[in-house]
């Protein structure tokens, strides 16, 4: 299976943190939606984010290491991360530079002060390009 996902993420404190070359990073408690692909194999891939031991590689895994996972949203067969980033981008802040490090982006993660706004502009991202979406159950 290949695709691509949205992570709702929660963080409970503000917190600075080290993501990779970008250096630290303010992070405001709430909770954050990240876009991201996986053209090779969706499952391994969201298992890899839902897992606490690994290798510390993308700009996610950082703030990972501090947040929870709340919601997984994803996509089959089509590689949409940028369309649904730039939906994302006209609802709320982006983390400058996050995550986006191979496309022109200008972030693949976005805050939202609650889960349900976080939650329900992924979906409407997924609606505004008429894109079929499922929940992977965490």
């Amino acid at each position: 299976m290949k695709g691509c996902y949205c992570l709702t993420i929660h963080l409970k404190n503000t917190k600075k943190i080290k993501v990779g070359k970008l250096g630290k990073i303010n992070f405001k408690n709430g909770y954050y939606a990240y876009v991201g692909s996986a053209m090779n194999s969706l499952e391994s891939r969201i298992k890899r984010h839902l897992s606490d031991e690994k290798k510390l590689h993308w700009h996610i895994d950082y703030l990972l290491k501090k947040a929870e996972i709340t919601c997984i949203i994803y996509n089959e067969n089509k590689k949409v991360e940028c369309e649904l980033s730039q939906f994302l981008a006209t609802k709320t802040d982006g983390v400058k530079n996050f995550g986006c490090s191979d496309c022109n982006c200008e972030s693949h993660l976005y805050y939202f002060k609650n889960r349900n706004e976080a939650i329900e502009s992924v979906e409407n991202a997924y609606k505004s390009i008429a894109m079929d979406f499922e929940y992977f159950k965490i």
